[in-house]
């Protein structure tokens, strides 16, 4: 359905609460705190549930819009979550127990698990969906324009990344139009790195690995290397980024080792140079087009293989 229709059965909902995604980012977390001022807004009752991965740098954003305990849903929706496999903990335990009754995502590997789908592929970020979904339920507001500006830039890089289109400024713009801190966002979010990261960042130069004459590379953070550099969870976020700024990359990976005893692969890629979706679907993984992920057993360097092999295998056709 598109986001008229979307905002339509939402309309007709009250009692809603909304799901993020693992290891939440910046459009996941924007969206959901957006979208529940804006039914708070329209007169119904919307909390987000809290998710216990959500770092420092976003928990201020969700001050005021985390379900209570006991809270009675009707209905819930999950925002900018493309997979099941995605929710974690109590969302994915109330997921299965009362199925997803909406997902607005931007993904387009979006696997459909919800009852209702509104996917729109063609935006940079899902805040741009739920920024058209606005006047079909209410108005713009400091509160709501602030969440969805810091979904939109986050998923964009600042604006950076391939993704970004005409649609993605002129969004930002009207954005901007409200009373909001963006200039605290983008330097909160974007220019800001820890000692812990910047250490993080030398030893995944330190041990890159360099193919096709340099235009794919590839590097780890593992367990170690976060205890040994005491890092944090937040001193992490985002780093898929780093190794892309090198010049002449057109594939970077990078690959963390979780506490489960898998690693999660996020790759970035030159569109045309090589498809990050069909890349890591070979993984059971998805995403867009310019940047995929994936999950995988084992230890870093068996992660490393993986999407090495995958990416040489699509690359060359064999």
């Amino acid at each position: 359905m598109d986001y008229k229709a979307a905002a339509a059965l939402l309309g007709g909902w009250d009692n809603i609460l909304i799901l993020t995604h693992k290891r939440p980012d910046g459009d996941t977390l924007g969206c959901a705190v957006g979208l529940c001022a804006l039914l708070r807004q329209c007169g119904k009752t919307a909390w987000v549930l809290k998710n216990p991965d959500a770092t420092s740098r976003f928990t201020p954003y969700l001050e005021g819009y985390l379900a209570p305990e006991g809270f009675a849903f009707d209905k819930v929706v999950a925002v900018d979550v493309a997979a099941l496999g995605l929710l974690g903990g109590e969302a994915r335990a109330i997921a299965d127990r009362h199925g997803v009754d909406l997902c607005i995502d931007h993904h387009p590997s979006n696997e459909g698990y919800a009852k209702a789908i509104c996917v729109e592929a063609d935006k940079a970020a899902c805040g741009e969906i739920i920024y058209q979904m606005v006047p079909e339920l209410g108005h713009l507001d400091d509160q709501i324009a602030a969440m969805l500006y810091l979904a939109v830039s986050t998923d964009t890089g600042c604006f950076a990344y391939a993704n970004t289109s005409a649609n993605t400024h002129r969004v930002a713009a009207a954005l901007m139009e409200y009373d909001i801190p963006y200039k605290a966002i983008n330097k909160r979010h974007f220019r800001t790195k820890s000692m812990a990261r910047m250490r993080l960042e030398g030893r995944m130069m330190e041990r890159m690995e360099v193919l096709e004459e340099g235009r794919i590379v590839l590097s780890a953070v593992t367990l170690a290397d976060m205890a040994q550099l005491h890092a944090r969870e937040e001193d992490v976020e985002d780093i898929a980024a780093f190794l892309g700024q090198i010049e002449g990359v057109k594939v970077s990976a990078t690959i963390r080792e979780l506490e489960d005893g898998e690693c999660k692969i996020s790759l970035r890629t030159d569109p045309d140079y090589l498809n990050a979706t069909d890349t890591c679907a070979l993984l059971g993984g998805g995403g867009h087009k310019a940047a995929s992920g994936c999950t995988v057993p084992g230890d870093a360097g068996q992660a490393q293989q993986a999407i090495k092999q995958v990416i040489l295998r699509v690359l060359h056709g064999t």
